[in-house]
């Protein structure tokens, strides 16, 4: 099975797809990845969705909600950062935005005078500071080598940080088996109360509404775009039943849903 996700190699992105496939591409964008999986070209993706410490992956959720694929599983892995660099001299810290927001408290306690600076991914940090003496990089322990010492490990602000990444196939193998739930709602509308109707289905039904964020839609100012993951599968009656009176709701939009699935936790 072929799938692509986040690179060069040895990104977390790429440690969590280790879990699904052994024939890894990639590329430097969510976008790519989404697209690759929607154009049918890969039969999976695995993209992050939200971290922990420093929240949704606002990319992901943008690419899920104008891409028509499926979420078919849920992966769930530590995040264990560390400093990676040639010397204990350099002037810049290299990274994904992620992984520099996750450790900022860190680098401006030890190294208050250090420039830092996104990069596509960790792994690209990581390739920098191999190549050049005065860069520094965070990324995962292992990536540290003859030619690159680890300064300093678990150098994230949280001990318990975790990213969430989703696994993508084509739509025609969206699933309705699965213990949780993604959607997303386009209402196309707002009024007084909007979001309350929205989450009332759910709630009659005793649902559990894991996660709900809005996005804008891009289409005019206060206009919004809401991502919706619930404790259920659609194969359950009352799961399908909250689903229907969505599109009720966004009888002017539209409803997408990504589909049923389950987690699996790796290290």
């Amino acid at each position: 099975m072929r799938a692509l996700t986040l690179g060069p190699e040895g990104t977390y992105s790429h440690r969590a797809t280790n879990a699904v496939a052994d024939d890894v591409d990639f590329v430097e964008s969510v976008t790519g990845i989404v697209e690759g999986v929607a154009s049918g070209e890969y039969e999976r993706g695995v993209v992050p969705i939200e971290n922990s410490i420093e929240g949704s992956v606002t990319e992901s959720l943008d690419a899920l909600a104008d891409r028509n694929v499926a979420v078919v599983r849920e992966i769930v892995a530590p995040i264990q950062h560390a400093l990676l660099a040639q010397t204990g001299e350099f002037d810049v810290v290299l990274s994904h935005p992620q992984a520099l927001a996750q450790c900022r408290d860190y680098l401006g306690r030890e190294y208050p005078s250090a420039r830092t600076e996104a990069v596509a991914s960790t792994a690209r940090g990581v390739e920098r500071a191999r190549e050049d003496g005065s860069v520094a990089a965070i990324g995962h322990p292992a990536t540290a080598g003859a030619d690159l010492q680890m300064l300093a490990q678990d150098i994230q602000d949280s001990t318990s940080n975790a990213t969430r990444f989703v696994v993508l196939s084509p739509e025609t193998e969206r699933s309705d088996a699965g213990g949780k739930t993604s959607v997303v709602v386009y209402p196309n509308t707002n009024y007084p109360g909007l979001l309350l109707e929205m989450l009332e289905p759910f709630a009659e039904r005793d649902i559990n509404l894991s996660r709900v964020e809005s996005r804008p839609s891009g289409e005019r100012l206060g206009d919004y775009v809401f991502h919706l993951d619930f404790a259920a599968g659609l194969y359950e009656e009352r799961a399908q039943a909250a689903v229907d009176e969505l599109r009720d709701i966004a009888v002017d939009g539209w409803v997408r849903v990504l589909g049923s699935y389950d987690t699996k936790h790796v290290l």
